[in-house]
């Protein structure tokens, strides 16, 4: 409050701060395979090919190439999250589905037996990632028991961007980045109406003089609310989606 304002960081300030915490993500990881002997290899996961087990297969990508991909990563799922923020008890429902998800992945990542045979990526230290995980998922649910409709506490941009954060990292730790698509399939909604909503009113505008849009209002959540659906009732309904989008993800392990 040092000059009166209580407006909190402008988005520029914010995507910066994104930008240099990628840049942090992707120099520990440099680091450590660099100096601390890591076998932390420069590869994408991609799901349903079984060449990403190769270090330099055709999903090696290199150290700079994937600093790109982290930051398409940790922004993306940051501003995800935050854009699905909305309604009470809509993105922490679907971080709980999508952290028990990931969960899973992580467990399954860092035992050896398991990796090799749903052929995924080895990650050893993903073990810890496994407690972290499910951490999460249970602050999670601590979290919306105040949060449920009608909520007595709230996120914010503290807490959606931090957990969007937070899942981006754990998938680049444990190399689901492409995966986490699938796990976290209502954010990947969420933020795809806004792209969409700006993208076809701007090319209208451009074409017609008159900016046409996709949606009654993004994000998506907010185009149902315009069409008088009550608010428990997308919540719940998002949240089905959430354990699909959760469920799907899981199966694709053997379908390898």
């Amino acid at each position: 409050m040092a000059k009166q304002r209580s407006l909190g960081l402008t988005g520029r300030q914010k995507l910066l701060a994104q930008l240099l915490i990628s840049f942090g993500v992707w120099i520990v990881l440099f680091a450590s395979t660099k100096y601390l002997a890591s076998d932390y290899s420069w590869n994408v996961s991609i799901p349903f090919l079984k060449t990403t087990s190769e270090p330099f297969g055709i999903s090696y990508i290199g150290p700079y190439l994937y600093l790109g991909l982290i930051v398409i990563v940790l922004l993306g799922w940051s501003n995800a999250v935050n854009l699905t923020d909305g309604l009470d008890g809509l993105a922490i429902s679907v971080t709980f589905i999508a952290m028990a998800a990931l969960t899973g992945f992580t467990y399954l990542s860092s035992d050896a037996r398991w990796a090799r045979y749903l052929e995924l990526t080895h990650r050893p230290e993903a073990a810890e990632l496994t407690v972290f995980c499910g951490a999460m998922a249970g602050a999670s649910l601590g979290f919306l028991w105040y949060n449920a409709p009608p909520a007595e506490i709230f996120m914010g941009d503290v807490g959606s961007l931090a957990i969007g954060g937070a899942v981006g990292t754990v998938s680049i730790l444990t190399k689901q980045e492409f995966m986490l698509v699938m796990v976290g399939g209502v954010f990947v909604l969420e933020a795809l109406s806004v792209m969409l909503q700006v993208s076809v009113f701007k090319m209208t505008k451009r074409t017609t003089g008159t900016g046409r849009r996709l949606f009654k209002m993004t994000p998506l959540h907010h185009h149902f609310e315009m069409q008088d659906w009550n608010e428990s009732k997308i919540v719940f309904r998002f949240l089905i989606l959430a354990i699909l989008f959760a469920l799907l993800s899981l199966s694709t392990l053997k379908l390898r």
